[in-house]
């Protein structure tokens, strides 16, 4: 079995118009975890009707952005024309690429009736090789997602990437794999992941225990395993539990960070800035 390495308080802090997030990474002590480079849990913020409104258009490059909605409604729209209505359940893959400017408006219809809004956002690196690659966007809603049922009161939705021979349709340009793993009854599961992919599990909800470790995590939690071995074992303490698995095989290359864009080098971060001042990322009213 893997070993956990350590098990974290993710950082309280407010983004956009006041919505509360749980963030794993970037903090103060931890930059990222090639390859991904953000996991952030927003909300639940319940918004009273008319008040919520989303975040406005905005650049990025680089990277691939992944939003899983747990509860509420935004659109999504893009300067390379992807467009898509994001409900509770739902994931959305955004390649960044050679750069784009997008929005991610809470819909009509959530406006007007107010709700709870909640989601983890993730990001991942993308290859050198492949950080210019044309942006597009992927959309799997929630009927969509495959669900494997490993045993009574005990789900598997596969987000990204394979597991027990069940394969998300997302496309990716490393191997990425994302799982929200939930139970409805107290029980223990064994996962199998190449020990060549880091892995991770963020607490969505519920708590829950490491028998090999002896060590117990909690909601708002995120627990960093080794690679010592293809196997975690876990059990849900708690009767009901949601816990997110990430896993990723490190690219090992340099990267410049600033703000919304991600390059391997200085002089890249600086045509990116330019591209975006001439408009080569797009335009989005």
């Amino acid at each position: 079995m893997r070993k956990i390495v350590s098990i974290k308080d993710c950082m309280k802090t407010f983004e956009g118009d006041g919505i509360p997030v749980t963030r794993a990474f970037p903090v103060p002590e931890i930059r990222d975890n090639d390859p991904f480079l953000l996991f952030d849990h927003f909300g639940p913020i319940n918004y009273e009707p008319g008040g919520a409104t989303g975040v406005p258009p905005h650049p990025h490059c680089g990277f691939e952005a992944i939003t899983y909605l747990l509860g509420g409604e935004v659109e999504h729209k893009d300067s390379w024309g992807g467009q898509a209505a994001i409900e509770t359940g739902d994931i959305q893959w955004m390649t960044t690429g050679s750069g784009l400017i997008h929005s991610e408006l809470v819909t009509d219809k959530f406006k007007k009736s107010g709700g709870i809004m909640q989601g983890l956002q993730i990001w991942v690196n993308l290859p050198q090789k492949n950080k210019k690659v044309k942006p597009w966007y992927q959309h799997i809603k929630k009927d969509e997602i495959p669900i494997v049922k490993e045993k009574s009161g005990v789900e598997i939705k596969v987000l990204v990437g394979k597991v027990k021979n069940t394969e998300s349709e997302i496309q990716t340009y490393s191997p990425v794999s994302i799982f929200d793993i939930q139970f409805s009854k107290r029980d223990q599961i064994n996962l199998e992941i190449s020990k060549n992919q880091i892995a991770m599990i963020y607490v969505i909800e519920g708590k829950v225990q490491f028998l090999e470790d002896n060590q117990i995590a909690h909601k708002g939690q995120i627990i960093y395993f080794d690679q010592s071995s293809d196997e975690i074992n876990f059990n849900s303490i708690s009767p009901n539990g949601s816990y997110l698995v990430l896993a990723g095989k490190p690219l090992n290359e340099t990267i410049i960070r600033h703000g919304p864009f991600v390059t391997n080098t200085e002089g890249e971060m600086k045509q990116a800035m330019l591209d975006y001042q001439n408009g080569k990322m797009g335009y989005l009213d």
